[in-house]
């Protein structure tokens, strides 16, 4: 195997495995960004956006010098680009989301913990101000990390005007427990609390995976909805 040092005369993981990075990663078929934005706005807008990584994968022994690793086994664990194609935060924020939202409106987004900060920027850059922290989801599975083991994440809510009225439900719990399923599949107890909270509103998710009664849903996966 033709092997290169990287810059510092080390050869890790990352190195011994970018062909396989390669073949296995999701790309956007698209000549565009995304699908174009439906022509009409919406109350309530829900997000789970395609966070980007940089190609960083997880996988055992990944710091190991090359000699040390075997290279006969499969150790990736996961990559979130393996799943979908993923898009920088920068490209993100250039989806006129602002087009599609009514002067009273609500975003419900996901971030992943490594990307709160760039998702209350991403939140400011489609015209919402950050207000607060709607869901926290227990997954109650964890994941290692560089600091603590990994059990939560958080569905952030921004607004744009004033709160849409008129108001539903005034109880739906910040905290949701259930395990976590499939890569990247949110839980649906969440879609349902926004619907208690705001059931006569106009609806839309944002990079949905299938559509859901009562809401539009707008990304890769259901483009054939606008077509």
């Amino acid at each position: 195997m033709n092997m290169k040092l990287d810059g510092l005369g080390k050869i890790t993981g990352y190195r011994i495995y970018n062909a396989e990075q390669e073949r296995r990663t999701k790309r956007n078929d698209l000549p565009e960004l995304y699908p174009d934005l439906p022509d009409k706005t919406y109350d309530i807008i829900y997000a789970d956006p395609p966070w980007d990584y940089g190609g960083k994968m997880q996988f055992d022994k990944s710091s190991k010098s090359a000699e040390k690793i075997d290279i006969g086994k499969n150790i990736f664990i996961s990559a979130a680009n393996f799943k979908y194609p993923t898009i920088k935060t920068k490209d993100m924020k250039k989806i006129p989301i602002h087009e599609i939202a009514s002067d009273d409106c609500l975003l419900f987004m996901w971030v992943t913990n490594p990307h709160l900060a760039q998702g209350i920027e991403l939140g400011q850059a489609w015209g919402f101000e950050y207000k607060t922290v709607a869901f926290v989801w227990d997954k109650m599975v964890h994941n290692p990390g560089q600091y603590t083991m990994s059990y939560c994440e958080l569905c952030l809510v921004f607004k744009r005007g004033k709160i849409p009225r008129p108001r539903g439900a005034r109880n739906v719990k910040q905290l949701v427990r259930t395990p976590r399923q499939a890569h990247s599949v949110k839980p649906m107890e969440v879609l349902r609390g926004i619907e208690e909270m705001f059931p006569t509103q106009s609806k839309i998710e944002l990079f949905a995976r299938n559509k859901v009664d009562g809401w539009d849903s707008w990304g890769l996966d259901v483009r054939e909805e606008y077509e």
